[in-house]
């Protein structure tokens, strides 16, 4: 992301307009992710799902995952469909209920996907077992020569439809109906020694923000972000670049507009949309540039070797704060750390600016007194 970014060409870049900038100010930041994924509670790793397939060829499916808008239900169609080689279109997902899932975990940890695919993948390949034994039971050939492709399936010699099988199968007293489990592997955890593997794997990802201060007013502007994430061999890269865009933003209002403010009896001031200052599509970077890392399969056994990406692209927007106040520690010659707690509201920035101010003008005393020092005998 570095080079990609062109980071070092533009810190110097950064560095000559700042010192002929006298009011507005550019900051730069870099700033990596290491996220963990799977619940922290262990036993909330777990997953269920149903699938039934009927004799025209389509197939029902049900998971313990809730779809708020995030593109589960996509990716967990999409492994069913790859599993039995069948369009996406055939798949029909019905609204998460205990009814058909029982005993359902919490859609979070950024664990949807992994855990919900899981379930519906072992579901799919038990039903793909049992027709891939009828297959070569009724056709009279191995089992190895029996082929899901493209909604056909070629039996030794013979191909017939998707559709067909399931028919064949359902006359012939198969089963299409199945349900699937997982559990996450390899993690366990001991809090009262802080000891074990809490997390299944690690999500990677690289931002790399550019802002412009008003250092007057402590107004700012997200000119261009750059980031880099990895979510191992992607089930869906339009759905996962956007959201890491989402994430990001979300977390960047997460560190600068959004303020938490209680009056004096602990009420909550800000509870609504009038104080309470989620970003607009005026905030989001002029330049905004996302990638997914190619070919680097997640190492441990998820779904297709894909990795999570709900939150870990959340914790990108640090670079939009390190950023800001970059861009204020220009003030002071980058010589101090401004104090700009988070979130890094206009009024924050413009009192860490005026900080900045203070601590150059008087750097002139201190030097002078530095020279006495040392002029002095000791």
């Amino acid at each position: 992301l570095e080079e990609s970014s062109d980071y070092v060409e533009r810190r110097k870049a950064i560095t000559a307009y700042n010192a002929h900038s006298p009011i507005l100010k550019k900051g730069l930041a870099l700033i990596p992710v290491k996220f963990g994924i799977s619940f922290t509670a262990s036993f909330l790793n777990q997953a269920g799902a149903l699938i039934h397939i009927y004799t025209d060829g389509s197939i029902h499916l049900n998971h313990g995952g809730t779809e708020m808008g995030q593109g589960l239900n996509v990716k967990v169609a999409q492994v069913v469909a790859e599993v039995f080689q069948v369009d996406i279109d055939r798949v029909q997902i019905t609204a998460t209920n205990t009814d058909k899932v029982p005993n359902t975990s919490p859609t979070a940890a950024s664990s949807g996907a992994d855990l919900n695919g899981k379930a519906a993948q072992n579901a799919a390949e038990i039903l793909k077992q049992r027709l891939v034994e009828f297959a070569a039971r009724h056709y009279q050939c191995d089992e190895s020569r029996v082929e899901f492709r493209n909604g056909h399936v070629r039996v030794g010699e013979q191909v017939i439809s998707f559709d067909t099988l399931a028919q064949q199968a359902w006359m012939g007293q198969v089963s299409l109906s199945s349900t699937g489990y997982y559990k996450t592997p390899k993690i366990f955890y001991d809090r009262s020694q802080a000891r074990g593997r809490p997390f299944y794997y690690f999500a990677f990802g690289a931002a790399c923000t550019e802002v412009l201060v008003d250092t007057l007013t402590g107004e700012y502007k997200m000119l261009r972000t750059d980031i880099l994430h990895d979510v191992g061999a992607s089930l869906n890269p339009a759905i996962d670049i956007g959201q890491v865009e989402g994430g990001y933003i979300q977390g960047m209002g997460w560190l600068t507009t959004e303020e938490l403010v209680w009056n004096d009896k602990g009420k909550l001031m800000t509870n609504g949309p009038a104080g309470y200052k989620i970003p607009a599509v005026a905030d989001m970077p002029a330049d905004l540039r996302v990638k997914l890392v190619e070919n680097r399969k997640n190492p441990e056994d998820t779904v297709f070797h894909s990795k999570a990406v709900g939150e870990p692209p959340f914790m990108l927007g640090i670079a939009a704060w390190c950023a800001i106040k970059d861009a204020v520690a220009s003030l002071g010659d980058y010589r101090h750390q401004p104090k700009i707690d988070a979130p890094a509201t206009p009024e924050r920035v413009l009192w860490g600016c005026e900080q900045m101010r203070a601590l150059r003008a008087a750097a002139p005393e201190a030097e002078g007194v530095a020279h006495e020092l040392a002029g002095s005998p000791v």
